[in-house]
């Protein structure tokens, strides 16, 4: 919807590549999808794509919410962007105030930091190998007990929905996740 929770994406792409991909979402979607800049807000009603060759992470701004926080430092798991940069990142900010998502692709990337996320109480889901094309990363994830749930792609935000709508919407969680490579 279009007042849904900030949604930060880690895509593995080039740089020249996320713009476009960002473009292209956000005339398929309700909310504004854009390519993320350094120390902007995270909003609601708006989703973020990480640029190729920049980590992604979700900082705390006091009780203003939340913000992004962009870097070169080192790859993680051989990607800059790194889904584990990501998902740390929501882990430490914003705790049980966040979702990780972990979709089809090829690596581990994203299984740490969505364990992260759940020992710090953020509901986590992985895609099923049945509707994955590379069932890669969300295995790793389900290997080592990272998410609470696994659902096919086509149910996954459904059931983030449900669980934002059982918890309550009275304060400016996060939903990171990782798309489809």
């Amino acid at each position: 919807p279009d007042d849904c929770p900030p949604i930060l994406i880690a895509q593995h792409m080039p740089g020249t590549f996320t713009k476009l991909f960002a473009k292209r979402l956000d005339g398929l979607c309700k909310i504004t999808v854009k390519e993320a800049e350094d120390e902007e807000p995270a909003l609601p009603g708006y989703a973020y794509v990480a640029p190729g060759g920049f980590h992604l992470r979700v900082e705390r701004h006091g009780g203003r919410g939340y913000g992004i926080k962009l870097g070169q430092d080192a790859p993680v798991n051989l990607h800059r962007p790194s889904v584990d940069v990501l998902f740390n990142s929501a882990a430490e900010a914003a705790g049980p105030d966040s979702v990780g998502a972990i979709l089809t692709g090829m690596g581990k990337d994203g299984a740490v930091g969505l364990l992260a996320m759940r020992q710090k109480g953020a509901f986590t889901v992985a895609q099923d190998e049945a509707s994955s094309i590379v069932f890669g990363m969300p295995k790793e994830a389900i290997d080592i007990g990272a998410a609470e749930a696994i659902a096919p792609l086509n149910q996954i935000a459904r059931r983030i929905m449900s669980h934002l709508a059982g918890v309550g919407n009275d304060k400016p969680g996060i939903a990171g996740g990782k798309t489809s490579e």
